[in-house]
């Protein structure tokens, strides 16, 4: 061991002792009664784009495929996904850990709003606290047996998606933007992001792409054309996906029953989980 050795701290020591200390992995251990196959975050690079409703979708269309999917609500103070699939039920825990929520397609979930008594009451909570939240969401849960979990992230880069790329085995993250050129610019963000924490970026879903014509069938490109395939061919980056405005998808959501959502809707990010 060097004279001026820091023992916790190896990572700028050239010294090749036995005293060495390896990097120690952030990692959250799964709870012991969950066997998740797949971990998939769904991210943005800013709110308003229907992060949400595409996690629901995906997570519908894997159930649908006949695929064992949950959804992490990882979107502490802005948890949506209780709603979207009409549950106000309070999960509960056991010696084995907390029971998550099912939905009627038998997708399992977690979220604030299924924690509190009261859904309506505000969450404030600072960063640490919201993190460890998250951590807990993955270890204290018991999932059983899951193809695909599904992250719900709050928008931006900070606490949770770093909590979420550093504690959670992270397989790959789906970013969802919308046509504007400012989130465009905005998913660049996420992409570096992704690129610095070295997770796999496994595609775009544009969201609200355009609006179909009921009377003609043709596409009207309500906030313009957009530049998400220029952001994934420079990233070299897939888009899975293009969603169109369907305004009978936000009545599903508001209603509780996005497992309603028509065949033509599923198709667009069916195959993703196939």
């Amino acid at each position: 061991m060097s004279e001026n050795c820091t023992p916790t701290d190896c990572s700028s020591c050239g010294k090749d002792c036995s005293s060495r200390m390896s990097p120690q992995s952030l990692q959250e251990p799964a709870n012991a009664s969950s066997n998740i196959k797949k971990v998939i975050g769904v991210v943005s690079g800013k709110g308003g784009v229907g992060k949400s409703l595409v996690t629901s979708l995906l997570a519908v269309a894997s159930a649908k495929s006949g695929k064992k999917a949950g959804i992490l609500d990882a979107d502490i103070t802005g948890p949506s996904i209780p709603r979207i699939f009409g549950i106000s039920e309070t999960v509960y825990g056991t010696d084995l850990g907390i029971i998550p929520a099912v939905s009627k397609e038998g997708v399992k979930l977690i979220s604030t709003n299924l924690i509190l008594d009261d859904p309506g009451q505000p969450v404030v909570w600072r960063g640490p606290v919201i993190s460890g939240v998250v951590k807990q969401f993955w270890n204290e849960v018991v999932w059983g047996d899951i193809d695909y979990l599904f992250v719900d992230m709050p928008p931006g880069t900070g606490d949770v998606p770093l909590t979420v790329f550093q504690s959670l085995p992270v397989d790959g993250i789906i970013i969802v933007t919308s046509p504007q050129d400012l989130v465009s610019m905005v998913v660049e963000k996420a992409v570096r992001m992704a690129e610095l924490m070295a997770i796999p970026v496994l595609g775009i879903i544009e969201n609200m792409a355009y609006l179909e014509c009921p009377d003609c069938g043709k596409k009207i490109y309500v906030f313009g054309q957009g530049r998400t395939e220029e952001v994934a061919a420079r990233h070299n980056i897939r888009r899975l996906a293009r969603l169109p405005i369907r305004p009978e998808l936000a009545e599903l959501c508001d209603a509780g029953r996005i497992e309603e959502a028509e065949d033509l809707v599923l198709e667009t990010v069916k195959s993703f989980v196939e």
